[in-house]
């Protein structure tokens, strides 16, 4: 059974010390996969000052936290982190990040991508990005839900 732990909160996270954390008193974990979002400059053809991330407390929490058994009901995974900022964030700032860790590397990569896609699709965060003078609510993108599909079985609808 993985060890999972989900985050959720305003404050930015120090990789180092997830990683840590989450290798402590781990030694059946041959492979450690680490993804760190970060806030972009420019979405389209706009130029981003601010991202603020909205969310559902205690809802998204649950949402991520199945994501994350949900991969590691797929791969052999002993633990999971997940940590996503919420607030105000500016670019070049971490937001979301995903640590797998797996005997071997491919179920870590794998699961790795897998919590990525559903995160980005599934879990309940709502985005609005402003220039410094006017802000947009971020609608979802279709490559996000293309890239989830990779993972559903052949004959889903």
């Amino acid at each position: 059974m993985a060890r999972i732990t989900i985050r959720v909160g305003p404050d930015d996270f120090d990789l180092g010390r997830e990683y840590a954390a989450l290798v402590a008193d781990e030694a059946d974990s041959g492979a450690v996969v680490a993804f760190v979002g970060r806030v972009r400059d420019l979405n389209l053809a706009q130029h981003v000052a601010v991202l603020e991330l909205e969310h559902y407390p205690g809802m998204t929490e649950k949402a991520l936290a199945r994501i994350a058994a949900d991969a590691a009901a797929r791969w052999p995974l002993t633990a999971v982190t997940v940590v996503h900022r919420v607030g105000p964030l500016h670019p070049a700032e971490q937001i979301v990040l995903v640590l797998t860790a797996s005997a071997h590397r491919h179920a870590a990569y794998d699961a790795n991508a897998f919590i990525m896609d559903y995160l980005k699709t599934e879990a309940p965060f709502w985005k609005r990005e402003s220039d410094g003078n006017t802000a947009r609510w971020v609608d979802a993108r279709d490559s996000d839900a293309e890239a989830m599909q990779r993972w559903l079985p052949d004959d889903a609808p």
